[in-house]
């Protein structure tokens, strides 16, 4: 039945993909009213397969993961790579960086996305196949609604409070409000097709992603159940236009895989059992991923090259905090138009973080001499914040750490190197420092430009008033616990730190229990006076 001129909802969510079933299913669960419209009967195609862990708490928080698990997907336990100055491939693994999900799933989409459609129907989603919406209804800046073109052929529309836009690389309303921006970094584009019979890698990393850089650009191989195959190969968007419309997808396809001479190996003798496919937009943004009556999740929002399979885990993470960001305007009002900003933000920063994992990655594959490559070398790039951030995180990182894993078999940029260097050697100085010290004869304060502020923070999946901790190296503020407030309101500059543990655990009964109010207090002040935030 098409839905009328007069429906209402209060939700309607555009796309069943991940990042839609994902927002929905949540929404639902927390009594929303919420009509999901997808273009497509499910199950359907769709490139994507390789997942990441932080997927996984996700999957299960939505009630998901026990029907993926029993679908039969390979577990992937980490990635294998050709690549950098390494002649010989080299595997990364996920227990290496997080113990609790120490693997993910290579999928295969038409089902996956089925599984998390089925689960936000059975949450009380009001889901509409067949549905293509063709734009938003507007009310001046305000998005009311949504147009769509019903399974029968005619026209309709339905008004909301708010319209969740998943619907991926289409972004209906990126397009429409005119948001989107092309990365011209990754001016790139993927042919890829399936396989059945395929050559997988030697245990224990038959399951993982294998990738190999090459001349013209670098390819995947994912291993599916049932003995199937993703292999797809990216290269320079312009180069393999004029290369398709030279040859032909199919013959053009055949002679990237051909050039990658191990992924052509794990395909000899294996049976293509679909047409290649052409992947043509890439890497994009949006200026804007919220605003009234509106919010962009997944694709919609921004996409960033697939090198490490960034996909599924950014949409499913966008999905949880636009969730939030809705719940949060209903039952905060005042946390709006922060909430919105800081949602921004937010993703920005994972988004940011895979770009530049990717930006220098590519940058450091100098083992291999091409268009291609040269190209990516020698592309500038602004977007210095990005980068300040990426620094900050992989500097924070055990030398096995995911990205230094990766960007250890590179050749890196020096002033890279070099800031990640002054990060570690200023953090090991300050807790040596730290550990040297008279400690509880000290007297601690704010670092210079230091200060405590209330601002909105995102944690525990939900978004929320809190003390920020603002830094000259995290201007937008890092959340803090009540501890830690407690204990930057007490350095004055003339307590010690003797005096503070006294302060604050004076009323605990118990000597154990003040022991470990004392211990967690010592612990912080040392991660503060590490970070640069405290000095003493």
């Amino acid at each position: 039945m098409a839905l009328t001129q007069s429906e209402q909802t209060e939700i309607a969510v555009i796309g069943g993909g991940p990042g839609g079933s994902t927002a929905a299913a949540l929404l639902a669960r927390d009594g929303f009213d919420v009509t999901l419209l997808e273009r497509e009967r499910f199950p359907r195609d769709h490139v994507g397969e390789s997942l990441l862990p932080a997927s996984m708490p996700i999957l299960q928080d939505i009630g998901a993961l026990e029907r993926v698990e029993a679908a039969g997907f390979p577990k992937k336990y980490g990635a294998t790579m050709l690549w950098g100055s390494d002649p010989e491939p080299w595997s990364w693994r996920f227990s290496e960086t997080n113990r609790t999900w120490p693997h993910a799933y290579q999928v295969w989409r038409a089902t996956f996305d089925k599984i998390l459609l089925d689960n936000a129907r059975d949450l009380g989603v009001r889901v509409r196949e067949r549905c293509a919406v063709t734009g938003p209804t507007r009310d001046g800046d305000r998005v009311t609604g949504v147009a769509y073109r019903a399974p029968d052929g005619s026209d309709a529309s339905i008004r909301a409070d708010w319209v969740v836009d998943a619907s991926g690389q289409a972004a209906i309303l990126g397009r429409a409000l005119n948001l989107r921006r092309w990365d011209d970094y990754f001016r790139n584009m993927a042919v890829y097709a399936y396989f059945e019979g395929a050559g997988r890698l030697p245990e224990p990393d038959g399951a993982n992603i294998f990738i190999e850089s090459y001349r013209h650009g670098w390819t995947w191989s994912i291993p599916l159940a049932g003995g199937r195959a993703s292999v797809g190969a990216v290269v320079d968007s312009e180069s393999g236009q004029r290369g398709i419309s030279e040859l032909g997808v199919e013959r053009y396809y055949a002679s990237q895989i051909r050039s990658a001479s191990r992924t052509a190996r794990m395909v000899a003798g294996a049976r293509m059992t679909s047409p290649p496919r052409v992947v043509k937009d890439w890497s994009y943004t949006s200026t804007r991923m919220a605003g009234e009556g509106w919010i962009l999740v997944g694709d919609a929002a921004c996409f960033v090259d697939p090198l490490f399979s960034s996909g599924v885990h950014l949409a499913m993470m966008s999905a949880v905090m636009a969730a939030a960001y809705i719940r949060a305007a209903r039952d905060d009002p005042s946390t709006r138009q922060p909430a919105a900003r800081l949602y921004q933000r937010l993703y920005r920063e994972e988004y940011g973080h895979f770009r530049e994992l990717a930006r220098l990655f590519y940058s450091s594959n100098r083992a291999v001499e091409s268009y291609f490559w040269e190209a990516r070398r020698l592309l500038g790039d602004d977007d210095l914040e990005s980068r300040r951030s990426f620094i900050r995180a992989v500097a924070g990182q055990a030398p096995r750490g995911y990205e230094r894993a990766v960007l250890d078999r590179g050749r890196l940029p020096a002033d890279l190197t070099d800031a990640i260097h002054d990060i570690e050697s200023g953090r090991l100085e300050r807790a040596a420092h730290f550990d040297r010290a008279q400690i509880h004869n000290a007297v601690p304060r704010l670092a210079p430009g230091v200060r405590l502020e209330r601002g909105l923070t995102f944690a525990d999946d939900q978004f929320q008033w809190s003390a920020l901790l603002i830094t000259p190296d995290r201007p937008e503020g890092a959340p803090v616990s009540q501890l830690v407030t407690a204990m930057i309101a007490c350095m004055d500059g003339n307590h010690t730190v003797a005096q503070i543990l006294t302060r604050l655990t004076t009323g605990i009964q118990s000597d154990s229990q003040r022991q470990l109010a004392a211990q967690a207090i010592t612990a912080s002040l040392r991660i503060l006076h590490t970070d640069g935030a405290v000095e003493l």
